[in-house]
């Protein structure tokens, strides 16, 4: 199509421009990479388009998706999308009320559940969703013996699309052709740290200039491999992953399992890559782990060249000369220690990975680059339809998110609120207008402005600074202000550290912290050590693992000021769990939610107890499940 405006249309281009000669997508299936051509991927998106309309899909009806990201998957995305239908993401692991909630919030016609796990939940509320005229299964393992009507698998109606093909052989490009830029693309629900999630609409044209800015921004190529993992519930693996793909032609590779990610990420070794924050903070930890459990000469070979690394990232950001001899010192890095750690983490070939999501610690930030990792930290939100910055190329802050991307504009209200405007921007929330109405500002020129809820500034180099949600910046009794989610990202550079809840109020005088030890990372060093444990309560309140947190809190507090160092705090009998409303699917913390589920222990830590019985559920090695009245320890910082 000669001027495309919507995400089919744009997929008809590709097809038209590359057909049976490039790869489109790779899929690992029994060991092997399958590869499909753009022919064939539009041979698929065909059919199961004019399938869907043979069952009664009409322009503007919702579509819900819950999977694991595959051909499947992307291809049914493009096909809902050119038959007129609207997508919508969940995340794989909702339980049965939260996928009840969206799809009746979203009034889908249809549901695309992957498996047997999916269409288990969907039959369970069953009867709480009356509008779902089908739902669509493509992976039939353990389905052969249902018996309903309700479901059909995914090549069924591809068949009633070749048949619905033979009868209006011009029926798909018709609807393809339909299409307007206007027209609601994907409705994505955010992750409702304080309430029910709400459906953020965004059109086919804040979808294709999303694309588009960030190619002007950050450039990427028809050979480049893009690995798709990241759930599509979020609006980051749409952004950065599916769009691109038929904007610019990248080349999508599924992994074969979850499981198998990192090991498939390696074997494509991509040009680019997106990893959200906490995936970055788990890399970050498994090298430091690996490093501690490497051979005597790789062990001083890391500890000589690291800081070196380090010094070569600043003085290149501070665009310092190197010198010869810390060329030559960071070219024997590169060669021992930096180049085999790339290629371990399957980043032989980038050119640049993103993070996106919560921010990434300035810290975590300076550790990869120093490894010879380009990361760019993308700063946004559902609502301008994923990111509106990225750090420019030899311009990387590592406190800051980056610049706005082209034709984006930000700036700070008064009260230091990010305010995002431009054609990224948000239709607004389904079947919520008053929340829109709260969420966009008109200015006297008539700009429609997204008020991000988030704190934050503008430097002088026009690099933006992110601090926190405003609601959870948090002043103490004595006025001093602090960020917990700063704190809670210099606290999880520690590989021993996973999740952090930071503490503070206008009655406190101090900050505290919930700290949830990385259950693997410690049990490895406990073993090691030779110190014995039965199950994650019971080596969080081992008195050594407390003495080793108690080394990484130390050297956090040296570096913060007084208002942010964290006097008490301690380490959870239990993760933070999703399932129980702890955290949000995008694994985001529910603070208030935490803050009066876990009362009792606050006030121990602002109490001045030494430790409090708590009832904590428990899990064994062998499966098994309990409940055990147990003593939480509090850990005073000096």
């Amino acid at each position: 199509m000669e001027h495309p405006q919507t995400l089919p249309q744009y997929f008809m281009r590709k097809v038209h421009e590359y057909g049976s000669d490039k790869v489109a997508l790779r899929q690992k299936e029994f060991g092997i990479w399958r590869e499909f051509s753009w022919q064939e991927s539009y041979e698929q998106v065909q059919a199961f388009s004019l399938g869907l309309l043979a069952l009664g899909l009409r322009r503007g009806d919702k579509v819900c998706s819950i999977g694991d990201n595959d051909r499947e998957y992307l291809w049914a995305f493009y096909g809902l999308q050119a038959a007129g239908g609207v997508q919508v993401g969940l995340f794989t692991d909702s339980n049965p009320k939260e996928i009840e909630y969206i799809v009746n919030h979203s009034e889908a016609a249809f549901v695309l559940a992957q498996d047997q796990e999916q269409c288990d939940k969907l039959l369970e509320i069953k009867d709480d969703v009356p509008d779902v005229k089908r739902v669509i299964y493509w992976d039939d393992t353990g389905m052969w013996h249902y018996d309903d009507d309700w479901l059909i698998s995914f090549q069924d109606v591809q068949k009633l699309g070749q048949e619905l093909y033979s009868q209006e052989q011009n029926r798909f490009g018709d609807e393809v052709s339909a299409g307007s830029g206007e027209d609601l693309s994907i409705i994505c629900y955010t992750s409702g740290t304080t309430g029910l999630p709400k459906g953020v609409m965004l059109s086919h044209a804040n979808i294709i200039f999303e694309s588009k800015l960030y190619q002007e921004a950050d450039p990427r190529y028809d050979t480049d491999n893009h690995v798709s993992f990241l759930p599509l519930g979020w609006i980051g693996e749409v952004a950065l992953g599916f769009a691109p793909h038929v904007f610019t032609g990248i080349i999508l590779n599924f992994p074969e399992e979850p499981e198998t990610v990192r090991q498939n990420i390696r074997e494509i070794a991509p040009e680019g890559i997106l990893y959200n924050s906490r995936l970055w903070d788990n890399l970050l930890a498994s090298v430091q782990v690996r490093m501690n459990d490497a051979t005597w000469i790789n062990h001083k070979l890391y500890d000589l060249f690291l800081p070196l690394g380090y010094r070569v990232v600043d003085r290149r950001f501070a665009k310092k000369n190197l010198g010869l001899g810390l060329r030559i010192a960071n070219s024997l890095g590169n060669l021992f220690v930096f180049s085999p750690l790339r290629d371990q983490l399957g980043m032989t070939n980038i050119r640049s990975a993103y993070t996106a999501g919560s921010a990434l610690s300035p810290d975590a930030m300076r550790f990869f680059h120093a490894l010879g990792i380009n990361i760019k930290q993308i700063y946004g939100s559902t609502e301008v339809t994923g990111g509106a910055t990225i750090h420019p190329e030899g311009d990387v802050k590592f406190a800051s998110v980056g610049k706005p991307i082209p034709d984006v504009e930000i700036r700070t209200s008064d009260e230091g609120e990010i305010l995002i405007t431009g054609p990224t921007v948000f239709m607004g929330y389904y079947r919520d207008p008053d929340e829109t109405e709260k969420a966009v500002l008109l200015d006297d020129d008539g700009k429609c402005w997204f008020r991000t809820g988030d704190a934050g500034y503008i430097d002088d180099d026009g690099h933006i600074i992110y601090l926190d949600r405003v609601k959870d910046m948090i002043t103490l009794a004595n006025d001093e202000r602090f960020s917990p989610q700063f704190i809670e990202g210099r606290l999880k550079f520690s590989p021993y550290i996973r999740d952090v809840m930071a503490i503070g109020d206008p009655t406190r005088d101090f900050v505290t912290a919930l700290i949830i030890i990385d259950f693997e990372n410690v049990g490895h060093w406990a073993e090691k050590r030779g110190t014995g444990y039965t199950t994650f309560l019971d080596l969080s309140q081992k008195r050594d693992v407390y003495d080793l947190v108690s080394v990484a809190v130390a050297e956090v507090n040296e570096s913060m000021p007084p208002a942010g160092r964290v006097r008490r705090y301690v380490l959870m009998h239990k993760e933070f769990d999703a399932d129980e409303e702890e955290m949000t699917r995008t694994r985001k913390l529910r603070r208030t939610f935490l803050a009066d589920r876990y009362g009792e222990i606050v006030e121990a830590l602002y109490g001045g107890l030494d430790s409090i019985n708590v009832r904590a559920p428990v899990r064994y090695r062998d499966g098994t499940e309990g409940v055990v009245e147990t003593e939480i320890h509090v850990a005073t910082m000096e």
